[in-house]
């Protein structure tokens, strides 16, 4: 009994996810983990007990089901957001990959398209064939930079029925101009999702893209609480758009999707911002650190608006991923040729990657 014997082929699986490999990224117990670009500062003592006391009061009720408009934290997430948002504007769900995954079923499916410029995440190709859709790349620039013209006009040659515009960019950390966002909406009749998932580690001048939500019913704003808040063990992700694109979503969520000791969770740390965007800076500086440092082994950093740093100039990314394993350092192979990525951690972290990398010499 419980004995496994068919093997995934054996299964009378979807002809569309045949040869589909799931999203991973190495896991492994190592000291120094800086390769999912988690923020490694745990959440403040005081920001936690506040969130503990929260959860602990949801508990009372939690025998009964949660509510599934999540007023409280909707307008919590409204006040953050600022520019005018309001509550009906926002949605969210169990990790920001469950807001798109809910994009990607009412707007995407069979016979329709989604389309990004590669290289960027790489959930988006993922959810996409997994909800039905054909997932088309788009092509960057040599330093992975797009530009008005010729993002809008890939845009209008391909025709999606949703566009990702990662911005800034994961894996490459690269900056999005509002121009590009603006330009790609007005070549496109579908949805376009802007993923700000690393937006409050650009710089504080730097406007969002929320900024351009006024007139444009098919644009929507995604954000995370799992960088700039350290909550990624929470699983807390969240969009503003038009009301009716809200209405859209109620259509494919699952019933109380997202549970009262979330919604309690996340509304509690919101409370916080303040405190828990302290962290912000921090990691800005160690990423600058890391860049610079990097510069000086002489390996080629590209400009980040992350948490993280993605550098070239690396001759066997192979063997330094596994030299740098062997020193107790984990970092991320993305499959971009002679490129490896490393998230911006603490102080410590962060110099504990930078000995490693130098001890192997100025380029591996």
């Amino acid at each position: 009994m419980g004995e496994v014997t068919a093997r995934l082929d054996d299964l009378p699986l979807r002809d569309d996810l045949r040869g589909m490999t799931p999203y991973g990224a190495p896991q492994a117990p190592l000291p120094v983990a800086l390769n999912v670009n988690e923020n490694t500062h745990p959440v403040p003592d005081e920001v936690a007990g506040d969130i503990l006391d929260s959860i602990a009061l949801a508990l009372r009720d939690v025998n009964r089901y949660p509510d599934r408009e999540f007023p409280a934290l909707r307008e919590a997430f409204a006040d953050y957001l600022g520019e005018g948002v309001t509550p009906e504007q926002i949605w969210a769900a169990n990790g920001s990959n469950e807001v798109l995954q809910h994009v990607l079923q009412a707007f995407g499916g069979p016979g329709r398209t989604a389309f990004g410029f590669g290289p960027t995440y790489s959930m988006y190709p993922l959810l996409t064939r997994a909800t039905g859709a054909t997932w088309v790349a788009g092509a960057r620039e040599d330093d992975f930079t797009l530009s008005p013209e010729t993002a809008a006009a890939q845009v209008a040659d391909v025709d999606p029925d949703v566009v990702f515009l990662c911005a800034p960019n994961n894996p490459t950390g690269t900056p999005m101009s509002l121009d590009v966002i603006a330009a790609v909406y007005e070549a496109s009749r579908g949805i376009v999702v802007v993923d700000e998932a690393y937006e409050e580690f650009a710089p504080h001048d730097e406007p969002s893209a929320i900024t351009l939500l006024g007139g444009r019913e098919r644009l929507i704003v995604s954000r995370t609480m799992s960088k700039a808040f350290a909550f990624a063990g929470a699983r807390v992700g969240y969009l503003a758009a038009d009301p009716a694109v809200v209405d859209a979503l109620r259509l494919v969520r699952l019933p109380y999707h997202l549970s009262a000791l979330t919604q309690a969770a996340a509304t509690a740390a919101l409370r916080h911002a303040p405190v828990m965007l302290g962290m912000v800076d921090e990691i800005v500086a160690q990423r600058d650190r890391i860049s610079a440092t990097l510069e000086a082994l002489g390996y080629q950093p590209h400009p980040s608006w992350t948490n993280f740093v993605l550098f070239g100039g690396v001759d066997d990314p192979a063997a330094t991923f596994r030299a740098l394993y062997d020193r107790g350092i984990l970092v991320r192979d993305v499959g971009i040729p002679h490129h490896l990525r490393v998230t911006a951690g603490t102080e410590a972290e962060t110099t504990a990657f930078l000995e490693a990398l130098a001890s192997l010499g100025s380029t591996s």
